[in-house]
């Protein structure tokens, strides 16, 4: 239960931060453009640099523990013939 919760948190977290990259990115381009044009070109790359970012992390997360499961698959098969 804990586990889900956990996931279900972090993913309203990741939600709200994307959310949010994206619409400072549309105020920072229909007011401040013309002011600060650094500041609207890192707010964009920031709306695709993440979550490319967290769909690695999320990649490699899998990767790693899917060896740790099979181990724990392979124990239990073993287990079971002896």
């Amino acid at each position: 239960m804990k586990h889900s919760k956990a996931k279900r948190i972090g993913a309203i977290i990741g939600i709200i931060a994307i959310l949010s990259l994206y619409v400072i990115s549309f105020i920072i381009g229909v007011f401040f453009s013309d002011e600060y044009p650094e500041l609207f070109m890192a707010s964009i790359f920031l709306a695709i640099i993440i979550p490319i970012i967290i769909y690695c992390f999320l990649a490699v997360y899998k990767y790693v523990h899917k060896k740790s499961e099979y181990n724990k698959s392979e124990e239990i098969d073993d287990e079971a013939g002896k």
